[in-house]
C-alpha cells in the first residue's frame, strides 16, 4: 500500500492532439512513458444520487484501476481525498493505493461489501518532459484531451501557483479560466446526464 500527497492542476486542451505533441517539441519536450488507465469507479449502494452533488458523491468512491505501461500491467484500488475552496480551486489532496494481483476480484470484493460501479474512466496517457518537468497528456475516451502536472517538493513546480507560472510561460493552447479540471466530475455529470 502508499500514499501520496500532492497537488495538481489539470488543464482543458483546445487544440487537437497532433498540434500540440508539435508544439510541445518544438519548445524542447521529449516523449516518455505511454500508458493507459481503466478506472472503474464505485460507490456505496445507500447513498442516495439525488440528493447530493457529484462532488459528494465521487468523495465516496473508491477507483478500481487497471493500468498498462507497455508489457507491465499494475492492478490497484484507489482511494482520494481533495480539498476544494468554493471557487473549485483544489487546494490539497491525498490518495491510498493498495495493489492488487486480479481486478475482477477486486470489483467483486467491493459488490460483496455494498458498493456498486457507477461509470468506467478510460485514457491513454503520454507523459513528455524537459529538464525534470514532466506534463502528462490525457486523451479520455469519449472525452477531453487534458494536461495534469503534479507538484514535486524540492522543484521549481513545488506549489499550484508555480505550476500555473510554467503553464502560462508555455503559451500552450489552453482554456485559461480553469487550471483544476476534475475529469471524474465531467464524466459522471454525463452518466447522471447532469449539466
Amino acid at each position: 500500500m502508499s500514499e501520496k500527497k500532492s497537488n495538481e492542476v489539470t488543464i482543458k486542451i483546445v487544440d487537437t492532439k497532433e498540434n500540440l505533441i508539435k508544439l510541445l517539441e518544438e519548445k524542447g519536450f521529449k516523449k516518455g512513458n505511454t500508458f493507459s488507465l481503466d478506472d472503474y469507479y464505485f460507490i456505496p449502494n445507500n447513498i442516495d444520487l439525488d440528493k447530493l452533488s457529484t462532488r459528494e458523491i465521487l468523495s465516496k468512491a473508491v477507483i478500481i484501476r487497471y493500468i498498462t505501461e507497455g508489457a507491465d500491467v499494475f492492478q490497484e484500488i484507489t482511494f482520494k481525498t481533495k480539498n476544494i475552496d468554493e471557487n473549485g480551486n483544489i487546494l490539497s489532496q491525498d490518495s491510498i493505493n493498495c495493489y492488487v494481483k486480479d481486478i475482477e476480484e477486486a470489483k467483486k470484493l467491493f459488490k460483496a461489501i455494498g458498493y456498486t460501479e457507477i461509470m468506467n474512466i478510460k485514457e491513454n496517457d503520454i507523459i513528455y518532459y524537459k529538464d525534470k518537468f514532466e506534463l502528462a497528456l490525457k486523451f479520455v475516451k469519449n472525452g477531453d484531451l487534458l494536461i495534469e502536472v503534479e507538484t514535486e517538493e524540492n522543484t521549481k513546480w513545488d506549489t499550484i501557483d508555480n505550476i500555473i507560472k510554467i503553464i502560462e510561460e508555455l503559451n500552450l493552447p489552453i482554456e485559461k479560466n480553469n487550471y483544476f479540471i476534475k475529469k471524474a466530475e465531467i464524466e459522471l455529470n454525463k452518466v447522471l446526464k447532469r449539466a
